[in-house]
């Protein structure tokens, strides 16, 4: 696995919102677009296949804090495979969407985080399995226990959707934008901490050379 490593997100103003990049990844016809289009514009329909890559912004508040959540829809065809790995670079989160009436798409979504963990490694990118299109629950290939059970064996989040009658998709990225602001809430504490340490050894490696 590649040893991937990315600039620290840089901090934003106080009345500026923390952006992080959010990628969606899956076959094609799952869902990506619809959930993305739902949850920025509370907005359903049928729409073209993705080419290339489709951008999505939207600030999200949680509790007192807010972010901005820069979503890059990406293609699913196969085509577009080859060249998907590009939008991976920089991401802060990914969720890998499959459909639940299709096994094929459950089995490609653990094809991709294989590919994204190429790019970038596990603890640098948080990943959130998600099942979409729960509306066609008597269509169902894929049942709630293995979609769980294979989240869990590699740590990732894991939920079931309807972007068509808006089933947890706010839930999904709220989720996600939780998850951000509290590793970036922990890795900003553990630079000061570095920093008060390298601090407070400064003067006394000093004074150990003066010693001499």
């Amino acid at each position: 696995m590649a040893q991937a490593h990315r600039t620290p997100q840089p901090r934003a103003a106080p009345s500026q919102p923390r952006a992080f990049k959010l990628v969606l990844l899956g076959s094609g016809s799952v869902g990506k677009s619809s959930l993305a289009l739902r949850y920025v514009k509370n907005d359903f329909k049928n729409i073209l296949p993705t080419v290339g890559c489709a951008f999505f912004t939207k600030v999200v508040d949680v509790g007192t804090a807010s972010l901005k959540l820069e979503i890059w829809d990406t293609a699913g065809q196969e085509k577009y495979h080859s060249v998907c790995h590009l939008y991976f670079r920089g991401a802060n989160a990914a969720l890998l969407v499959y459909d639940i009436t299709r096994k094929d798409s459950f089995l490609k979504a653990q094809q991709w985080l294989k590919d994204l963990e190429k790019e970038l490694h596990p603890e640098e990118v948080l990943v959130m399995l998600v099942g979409n299109k729960t509306d066609l629950s008597e269509e169902r290939e894929v049942t709630f226990q293995e979609g769980k059970e294979f989240a869990e064996s590699q740590k990732l989040l894991f939920m079931e959707t309807s972007a068509k009658l808006n089933y947890q998709v706010s839930e999904v990225f709220s989720a996600v934008a939780q998850e951000l602001l509290q590793r970036d809430d922990r890795e900003g504490q553990a630079l000061q901490g570095d920093a008060a340490v390298a601090l407070n050894e400064g003067p006394t490696r000093q004074a150990k050379c003066c010693a001499h």
